[in-house]
């Protein structure tokens, strides 16, 4: 095998929490009175955590209301995040292979930890070991933090560690981490995004990831 260990983006790459979001995004905006967003417009402002997320969704002149749309937006999502939210064709089966070969699984994201820790438990249980999502101590990825504070539990290198993730962010997560990076092409960011991030791995199916860790 390649690895002994996997870490994994959460959105975009085990799950598509895309309906979710934009549920929480529009609800967000309505509260501060602001127009709604498709789910186009809200696939393009993911990726980088909610201040973030609505520092794109808002106007220019409207960036004083971000830490206002932020706090709606975490206060509906944390008691509407699984309305929708369902994995991606195939990712339970390849965690179950992960897992029967004994290799560790986590979720390193930029979602807030406690969303990430109840998707993680409600989607996948077992065949997650650990997860590191956007918390006081955590800095957001691309910064490498998440992803070495998993290596250091498991007691794995850089070398035996594999980063997935759908983003160009996550391109550069592996990057700053020194890490070999598989870019999943069934999530939220264009094939051209990866590209231009340096993506060199590209996989069109769970069942493929798969197959490329386990060889």
């Amino acid at each position: 095998m390649r690895y002994r260990a996997v870490i994994f983006d959460l959105d975009g790459t085990l799950l598509d929490t895309l309906c979710d979001l934009r549920a929480a995004v529009n609800f967000a905006l309505a509260q501060e009175g602001f127009g709604q967003r498709t789910l186009d417009e809200v696939r393009s402002y993911v990726g980088s955590g909610a201040y973030v997320l609505f520092e794109r969704a808002l106007p220019g002149e409207a960036r004083p209301r971000v830490e206002a749309c932020v706090e709606a937006f975490k206060g509906y999502y944390s008691t509407h995040v699984n309305v929708y939210t369902r994995p991606y064709p195939g990712v339970p089966e390849m965690l179950e292979r992960l897992r029967a070969a004994g290799i560790r699984t986590g979720v390193c994201s930029n979602k807030f930890d406690a969303a990430v820790r109840l998707l993680c438990e409600a989607h996948f249980g077992a065949l997650l070991d650990d997860f590191a999502g956007e918390g006081v101590n955590m800095p957001k990825k691309p910064a490498p933090d998440g992803c070495r504070r998993l290596m250091e539990k498991w007691g794995t290198g850089r070398a035996e560690t594999l980063y997935a993730g759908d983003s160009d962010v996550d391109v550069q997560t592996a990057r700053n981490a020194g890490l070999d990076c598989a870019s999943v092409t069934w999530g939220f960011c264009p094939r051209t995004a990866l590209q231009a991030a340096g993506a060199t791995r590209y996989f069109a199916s769970a069942d493929a990831l798969a197959d490329y860790i386990l060889a």
